[in-house]
């Protein structure tokens, strides 16, 4: 089962999966043009991005030990992409509720909505 975490929530739950040699990952599969646009601001975590139609060839450049939330516009594709990270054998997964409009609503009103 993948967790769904509201932005406002994140903190507590990337805490709560926090102990490891290395901070956990926000993992931003939106598309390049999106994260020009629009982006958060790592707090407590390491920001990767990889696009979702990426993520299957460069699944390589994440670790399954790492706790791992991720993220996109609203939810959708960032759940598609934890599936997929389960199926693989990652076990600290979460889904980024409502995504990065949900994010500038709830966190930081300084992300642009698009």
């Amino acid at each position: 089962m993948i967790d769904q975490v509201r932005p406002a929530d994140l903190p507590a739950w990337l805490q709560a999966h926090a102990g490891g040699d290395a901070p956990p990952i926000v993992l931003d599969v939106r598309e390049p043009w999106e994260v020009q646009t629009a982006s958060v601001a790592p707090a407590g975590f390491e920001l990767r991005h990889i696009p979702m139609s990426l993520v299957p060839v460069r699944l390589h450049e994440l670790d399954p030990a790492r706790p791992v939330a991720c993220l996109c516009h609203h939810g959708g594709r960032s759940q598609r992409v934890a599936l997929y990270l389960a199926q693989q054998g990652f076990q600290q997964l979460a889904n980024v509720a409502g995504g990065i409009d949900a994010w500038s609503r709830e966190v930081d009103p300084g992300v642009p909505r698009y």
